[in-house]
């Protein structure tokens, strides 16, 4: 049941793709919670990609941009506040990609100039969405900025790759670009460690369903769904959380937490 709890609020949602990106389900349910939104992803996303049906389910635009490029993002944003009448309230970045794990190239075998786009794609665009959003003074007072991120920036997961460099990156970039935020412009910046979920991205990682079964056992509650990632962002947009920023938020059941659980062993 809907609260409104976003009512007459105005957002930007980076990184829907289909109907199995957490993305996505953040997109209905801030819809669904009275908020304004417009999508965005990358142009080859609007390509190979199913937005453009989100958008006409939820009676929204959808603008590409590239999160790399500067001049997209300064694109998006002006037309985002021209649409939505006003400046943003909340922005997710959800956002991921490495060639190097698509290619299944060993972490002891990395193609360097593939880190390097891993590393712009997956945190550098953090970085650029938020300096944007700064210069063109597109966030209101009190507004919510959140990444989603993953638990291997603080722990080895092997087959994660260089993605877990990149999540490390972009927790830092929210800690520090949180303080510039929250101090001049009342703008909370956090970042949302998610369980294993099955997206399309997430499947494309070697072992990714023995792990995502190992880590439903391992946590307390079991893993947290897409659907439940969404409603945690709706709070984290919400008004109910104005004085929480620069925090590494874990919503993954209780994983981050667990030493061992006799479920693993069979005990």
């Amino acid at each position: 049941m809907a609260n409104q709890l976003l009512a007459g609020k105005r957002g930007v949602i980076f990184g829907a793709l289909d109907d199995q990106s957490i993305a996505w389900k953040v997109a209905e349910k801030c819809a669904e919670e009275g908020a304004t939104i417009v999508l965005s992803n990358a142009p080859v996303a609007f390509r190979f990609g199913e937005i453009q049906k989100l958008a006409e389910k939820l009676n929204v635009e959808a603008i590409p941009a590239d999160a790399t490029e500067v001049a997209d993002l300064e694109n998006l944003f002006s037309k985002s506040m021209e649409l939505m009448g006003g400046k943003l309230d909340f922005v997710l970045h959800s956002i991921g990609m490495s060639l190097n794990v698509r290619k299944k190239k060993e972490y002891t075998d990395l193609n360097y100039e593939w880190m390097h786009k891993t590393f712009d794609i997956s945190a550098i665009s953090f970085h650029k969405v938020m300096q944007t959003l700064w210069k063109m003074d597109a966030m209101n007072d009190w507004g919510s900025i959140l990444a989603l991120t993953y638990i291997a920036a603080q722990r080895t997961f092997p087959d994660y790759n260089e993605m877990a460099e990149s999540k490390a990156l972009l927790e830092s970039f929210a800690r520090s670009f949180g303080y510039h935020f929250g101090t001049h412009k009342h703008v909370r910046v956090n970042t949302l460690s998610q369980s294993p979920t099955m997206t399309t991205a997430g499947q494309g990682i070697k072992g990714f369903q023995e792990f995502f079964d190992y880590a439903d056992k391992m946590s307390p509650l079991g893993n947290a769904s897409s659907e439940a990632c969404a409603d945690y962002c709706v709070v984290m947009f919400s008004d109910l959380t104005r004085m929480v920023t620069m925090q590494n938020l874990f919503h993954d059941g209780g994983f981050s937490n667990m030493g061992m659980n006799p479920a693993v062993i069979g005990l």
